[in-house]
């Protein structure tokens, strides 16, 4: 078994990077680049040479090429020592043509060609564009030089999963934070000192909380490792995948909070999630005021779940409901073959795979608004009865295929040979159908529940969208209407991890179940 399982997470993996792989070609190779800029009302505004930069720009940010403009070429010789500010300063004034530049500026422009095309970039300059016979530029048509260059898919795909999983440190910060380290305390300080809540806090580290207790689930929270997933650019933009999906949504939670110099407030602010920001505190009087370091970067706390919180809840609860109702009436079906019970479970079968999906849902849809539910979610005021007709939608598909699998394979061991020789052996019914073919039928269904319950982290598009589920289910169909490359990927490589991994628990269930499965070669 153990051989089984690290030969599967072995090619489990490999399948994971594969199909990452497939998608970013796909993503980044056979669209055009352009539709990144479809609904992008920046864009629009842009003009001349401010266009084309731009576009340089937001290609790097959406991963598809590495961008240097001039002036950074000169900021990292000023930073490296090798200049000095008012060499910078002269050196970044560009002609309106290579003719006009200056000889400082034709001097480094120079240099900055040949390390970039060494380096096989591709160096682009754009000639000032003037109003008539006047000096002054068009509106956008500044001069520009700047260098290029595509990213590969290899080179992305590395950096990517080299990228993916992050380990605060106490050496993330780049300033002067005095000493480094962690510290232990049994009250938390955000809580006024007052409150028995252990918490480990880093100097240092990118969070100022690497691990703390509170009274939300599940109770225990680290920012030790955070999972990067990739940014958004449209579905939630400046927001990795991953806090997209997993960040609580609704109205403010309003608490009680002790900020560092001892001023108390009623806030939503969430001191947990303090990240430490270079110069912030200098440049801002606000924060002079509640923070007495460079961690200042908050966000707020919410009363609701998040995207996948939402879908796992309706999710799971329709999981569990299909398999209560499915299980027994599978069971009666199979044992009253062909009589009336069997007949009115078919036509419930066939009913739903015949009606698309959409139809009925808008179909309970509409019986749950006579009956006075709730037919969309309500953050603000959230209710346990808006959950029912998800929850009920969601479960149907599930409760026919459940009973159609099992009537079917109860049916195929009860007209097995191992079933008469019982007979015949003196077994009673009773202890043929509990002891042998209810056993033998549920291994197949077994093997689903793995999927069944990681596929509720997933969500549902069609379920969501017509119940208006702040869920995770309309994620990535809206990052593909609006081209959003980083949510795209993300969010494939978080369903390929869930896929695999839901086949392994699945074998591993089977073999627990079945004593005849093994996964361990034997040699003959």
């Amino acid at each position: 078994m153990t051989k089984y399982l690290i030969s599967r997470i072995i090619r489990a993996l490999l399948s994971v990077v594969i199909v990452v792989g497939v998608i970013m070609v796909m993503v980044y190779t056979f669209l055009d680049k352009q539709s990144i800029f479809a609904n992008d009302p920046v864009f629009t505004k842009q003009k001349l040479n401010a266009k084309e930069v731009y576009m340089m720009q937001q290609w790097e940010l959406f991963g598809y090429l590495d961008y240097v403009p001039f002036s950074d070429y000169l900021k990292e010789e000023l930073q490296a020592g090798n200049i000095d500010q008012e060499t910078y300063d002269d050196a970044a004034v560009l002609g309106k043509t290579p003719e006009a530049d200056s000889e400082l500026t034709a001097k480094y422009v120079k240099l900055f060609t040949e390390k970039y095309e060494a380096e096989g970039y591709e160096v682009i300059r754009c000639e000032g564009l003037t109003r008539g016979n006047t000096r002054k530029y068009k509106d956008g048509g500044d001069p520009r030089l700047y260098a290029y260059k595509d990213i590969s898919v290899l080179q992305r795909l590395v950096k990517y999963f080299a990228e993916l999983i992050h380990v605060d440190s106490i050496d993330y910060a780049t300033g002067d934070v005095g000493e480094r380290g962690l510290t232990f305390t049994w009250y938390d300080p955000a809580y006024g000192g007052e409150k028995f809540s252990p918490a480990i806090m880093g100097n240092g580290t990118q969070y100022k909380y690497l691990l703390y207790c509170d009274d939300q689930f599940p109770f225990i929270h680290q920012n030790i490792v955070t999972i990067n997933l990739g940014k958004s650019f449209s579905v939630n933009k400046g927001i990795d995948v991953f806090q997209t999906m997993t960040s609580p949504q609704g109205g403010f939670r309003m608490s009680t909070v002790t900020y560092p110099t001892g001023v108390v407030e009623v806030t939503a602010d969430n001191l947990h999630s303090l990240m430490y920001l270079e110069g912030s505190l200098e440049s801002s009087s606000m924060n002079q005021k509640y923070y007495v370091d460079d961690y200042t970067s908050v966000t707020t706390a919410k009363n609701g779940l998040s995207k996948m919180g939402y879908s796992f809840v309706i999710g799971i609860i329709s999981v569990i409901l299909a398999y209560i109702v499915a299980m027994p009436l599978g069971v009666v079906m199979a044992l009253r073959k062909d009589k009336f019970l069997d007949k009115l479970g078919t036509f419930y079968i066939v009913f739903i795979m015949a009606v698309p999906s959409l139809g009925y849902i808008f179909i309970f849809r509409a019986i749950g608004n006579k009956l006075g539910l709730p037919t969309t979610f309500n953050m603000e005021s959230p209710t346990w009865q808006m959950y029912i007709l998800p929850i009920i939608s969601l479960s149907l598909p599930s409760i026919a295929n459940l009973m159609k699998w099992l009537r079917r394979y109860m049916i195929d061991q009860m007209n097995s040979d191992y079933v008469k020789f019982a007979r015949s052996g003196g077994l009673s019914e009773g202890e043929i159908f509990s002891k042998h073919i209810l056993k033998n039928a549920i291994i197949p269904i077994i093997h689903g529940i793995p999927a069944s319950v990681l596929g509720a982290l997933t969500g549902a598009i069609i379920t969501e969208r017509v119940y208006l589920v702040p869920g995770i289910g309309n994620v990535l169909t809206t990052a593909i209407n609006a081209y959003d490359n980083g949510v795209i990927v993300g969010v494939t490589l978080f369903y390929a991890v869930l896929s695999v991994t839901s086949v392994i628990l699945g074998d591993v269930l089977m073999s627990m179940m079945d004593p005849r499965i093994s996964f361990t070669a034997k040699a003959r």
